[in-house]
């Protein structure tokens, strides 16, 4: 089976260009939610370029990546089915259910922004940005330390990096009204 570890080579890598997308394309919404604010002709310029730039992102990179991740991940699956023995398999796979809750919910946001509906602000969307970044610390502290409990300190360290963001995003939002 030596071919197992160019398969789990390959997952590793579309999961990374899968995260690369989803920590990306919350910032083009913050930008095109934004460009709303500017005056017409600016607004209708920079809105036309964020919806360029979402759909390549989203369509080329993002969905792509998500679909091989989750292939290789089953072909995995079907190469070692005793992976599904370990209890941290079993979260691991609650995170993954959860990341792809997530992933939809971003693409009803794409969509709506494509179609020049906005149903967020640029501060929720700060917020919706740190999503991705909880889930790939739980699932990497699980895949790491191999451990079904052992990632609830590394989720409740990366929790305590969003209130710090959080606090972060408020103190810039303070100072740039000023």
């Amino acid at each position: 089976m030596e071919y197992y570890n160019y398969i789990k080579a390959l997952h590793l890598i579309f999961v990374i260009t899968w995260f690369a997308g989803l920590f990306y394309i919350p910032r083009l919404f913050i930008y095109h939610i934004e460009a709303n604010t500017k005056p017409q002709t600016e607004k209708e310029i920079l809105i036309n370029q964020f919806k360029i730039m979402t759909k390549r992102l989203w369509l080329i990179i993002t969905w792509p990546s998500a679909i091989l991740a989750t292939g290789f991940a089953i072909f995995l699956f079907v190469l070692n089915p005793g992976l599904i023995n370990f209890e941290w398999m079993k979260v691991k796979l609650v995170f993954v259910f959860i990341l792809i809750l997530y992933h939809i919910k971003t693409h009803m946001i794409y969509k709506e922004l494509q179609q020049d509906i906005i149903n967020y602000s640029s501060n929720f969307m700060r917020y919706w940005n740190e999503g991705a970044t909880i889930i790939l610390f739980a699932v990497i502290f699980l895949i790491t330390l191999k451990s079904s409990t052992s990632w609830i300190f590394g989720v409740l360290g990366i929790i305590s990096l969003s209130v710090i963001l959080i606090l972060g995003i408020k103190l810039y939002k303070k100072l740039r009204n000023e």
